[in-house]
This record gives structure tokens, C-alpha cells and sequence, in this order.
């Protein structure tokens, strides 16, 4: 099994989890949309969490995706729907309330101000982007993939108010078709 995060103290805390289960994991550091590291049809499955939010553009996640599964793998995704990004963060987190405040696709590098972005990343904080279901759905496809599935969930009523409206997060299977 391997993981592969921007973070490294995401990567610690596997490392933990991993250590207190037993389990060997491959703990990789990069960037998920550049898996030039891996060698083409090595992987069964790519377990893709909600983690789309925490780049600027999917145009290189989805065909290095498909490149790294073998035929008739499986690519599990998971991404926030678009619609929770319109809303002021603060006014939903401290207030419960919904305010419509942002355009989609949604991103923190127009959204805050150069204060706020440079605070970020020096406390070591990732920067948010939406993006379409065109380019997080459609770009699964246009990568060659097979859409097996697709899923809504809920997060939360207290981690967002808008879980009372509609879910706000997605998941799609996809497949890497066995060539003919």
C-alpha cells in the first residue's frame, strides 16, 4: 500500500497509524498530480480522498490517474461539491449562517487577502480550490476512465449548515477499461 500527500505531517501521522496497525505502508511526499514516480499500470486501486480542494487544477490528476492504474483498475474519488465554495466560510462555521459570497469556481488566492494567504502558508496551512464537476467528473472521463458509480454524502451539520439542504460532498468509481 502506498501513500502519497503534500504533507509531511500528514505522512508522520500515517506513519503512526500505520506502526500502531501493523501495517507496511509506502509513505511517498509530493504533489498527486505528478505521479511521474510511478511506473505505468502499477496500481489496483487509487483511493482518492477529498483532497482535490487543495490544488489549483486537475488537468494532470486525472490522465496520471488513469497511466498508474492497470487495466481494470479502480479510481475511488472523493470531492466537496461545488456548491458548499459560495458560501462565506465564517458567517456558516461561527453563525450557522449560509451567505452566498463567493463565484465558482472558488479560490482562496481571489477570495483572501495578501495577508491572510501569506499567514497561511507560513503556519504551514494549505490554500483551497474549488473546482466544476466538469473538470472533477469530466476530466475522469475525458482521462479515458469508465464512470462505475457515483455517490453523495453529508459532512455535518455542525462542520457546515448547508448539510441541512443537501449533501455536500461526491464520490465517483471510475474504471480503467481492459483494452479490447
Amino acid at each position: 500500500m502506498t501513500v502519497l500527500d503534500n504533507s509531511p505531517g500528514q505522512l508522520a501521522l500515517d506513519r503512526e497509524v500505520a506502526e500502531a496497525s501493523g501495517l507496511a505502508l509506502r509513505l511517498d511526499l509530493g504533489d498527486m498530480r505528478d505521479l511521474s514516480r510511478y511506473p505505468d499500470d502499477s496500481f489496483a486501486l487509487i483511493i482518492h480522498p477529498i483532497a482535490n480542494c487543495f490544488v489549483d487544477s486537475l488537468d494532470a490528476l486525472w490522465p496520471g490517474c488513469y497511466r498508474v492504474l492497470r487495466p481494470g483498475g479502480r479510481l475511488l474519488a472523493g470531492f466537496l461539491n461545488p456548491a458548499f465554495f459560495i458560501f462565506d466560510e465564517t458567517a456558516d462555521r461561527e453563525r450557522g449562517e449560509l451567505l452566498v459570497r463567493h463565484p465558482l469556481p472558488y479560490s482562496d488566492l481571489q477570495a483572501l487577502n495578501a495577508g491572510e494567504i501569506e499567514r497561511r502558508i507560513d503556519k504551514g496551512d494549505g490554500l483551497t480550490f474549488s473546482h466544476t464537476l466538469e473538470s472533477q467528473i469530466g476530466g475522469q472521463l475525458a482521462a479515458g476512465f469508465l464512470l462505475a458509480g457515483l455517490y453523495e454524502d453529508e459532512w455535518s451539520d455542525e462542520a457546515t449548515a448547508l448539510n441541512r439542504y443537501m449533501p455536500t460532498s461526491l464520490a465517483t468509481l471510475a474504471v480503467k477499461p481492459e483494452p479490447a
